[in-house]
């Protein structure tokens, strides 16, 4: 009963101690959602899992922030950078007169840059993400979720303003609790609803943002690649977190297999599945160079993870990438 305690707890807390709803952009009906037996099987799994997520995600984040070494650049700001020697022509205003006294050079007082950068999540929770192919390797959607919430920790503890989108725009986040429990109470939210869009509405983004998408990717390419041509024209620089299960890169079965869809496709059998294996790989590796190459010539980022494997250095690399200052 881990997930109904978290989301009533997650409801309930406050500093008044009053119960309060979440307020999302779509204004729904939270009267039932804090009730058990109002969540979807999916929304309950889901909910039982996060505590673990959170926990993990705070985890990670801490170990990613361990190895990270500041980027500075100069700025407006308040927090002190450094001293450097005064060019020619340099404004009087700008020398520190104190500093300057103790040698023979006049020098100048940088701050650091402090403009925080707007950070939107999107999180596929369509149905073909709530999958793996062995019971010992979390889905798709749970390390999807866990890299989204890991993510989000280390961007804000570096001041970037965080946001979640849902299918029809912004997400505001439930009040109380750490930033980390309200975008887990939100995600449980959204799954709780079926959710058939595997890429947001580029109409909802904001210019000159960041977008960390975190999906499968099992979508049509002509719709991605639209999604990320307007991404580039208003500005925003998209990080495609591609979460892949190890079964879809290989396709490790032998003999006949039946193959059955999460999203009412119709089933599919196969014999000798086994002898379909070159070909397979080929093309599901053409397929994910075909994306990452049309991501990165849009002036966006790819990364693919695959969920028997660690977290930690697709979160290094996703770091690295979206700490750029664009």
């Amino acid at each position: 009963m881990r997930g109904p305690s978290f989301l009533t707890a997650a409801f309930h807390r406050n500093k008044a101690g009053t119960t309060q709803a979440a307020h999302f952009a779509t204004q729904p009906d939270f009267a039932d959602i804090r009730q058990p037996a109002a969540l979807t099987q999916q929304a309950q799994a889901l909910a039982a899992r996060m505590p673990d997520l959170i926990v993990q995600a705070n985890r990670t984040a801490a170990t990613l922030a361990a190895g990270q070494h500041a980027q500075h650049r100069a700025g407006w700001g308040d927090t002190f950078w450094q001293y450097r020697p005064a060019q020619p022509g340099e404004a009087a205003a700008h020398i520190d007169w104190r500093q300057s006294a103790r040698s023979t050079h006049a020098y100048v007082r940088e701050t650091e840059a402090e403009s925080a950068q707007t950070i939107l999540l999107w999180c596929d929770l369509s149905g073909s993400m709530n999958w793996q192919s062995r019971t010992n390797i979390p889905t798709k959607q749970e390390s999807a979720i866990l890299l989204t919430l890991a993510m989000a920790a280390a961007l804000a503890r570096g001041g970037e303003r965080i946001r979640l989108l849902c299918a029809s725009g912004m997400v505001h986040l439930p009040p109380g609790g750490s930033l980390l429990e309200r975008l887990a109470l939100a995600l449980v939210f959204q799954a709780s609803t079926p959710q058939k869009n595997a890429l947001p509405a580029a109409a909802a983004l904001p210019r000159y943002a960041h977008l960390l998408l975190a999906s499968d990717l099992l979508c049509e390419t002509e719709a991605l690649r639209g999604l990320l041509h307007q991404c580039a024209a208003c500005g925003v620089r998209t990080h495609m977190l591609h979460i892949a299960d190890p079964a879809e890169l290989s396709l490790p079965y032998e003999g006949r297999v039946e193959f059955t869809g999460l999203e009412h496709e119709p089933p599919i059998e196969l014999p000798h599945v086994q002898t379909l294996r070159a070909d397979y790989t080929h093309l599901a590796a053409a397929r994910s160079s075909q994306i990452e190459h049309m991501a990165i010539s849009l002036g966006h980022d790819y990364l693919c993870h695959v969920t028997d494997t660690p977290a930690t250095p697709t979160l290094l690399a996703l770091h690295n990438l979206m700490s750029r200052r664009a």
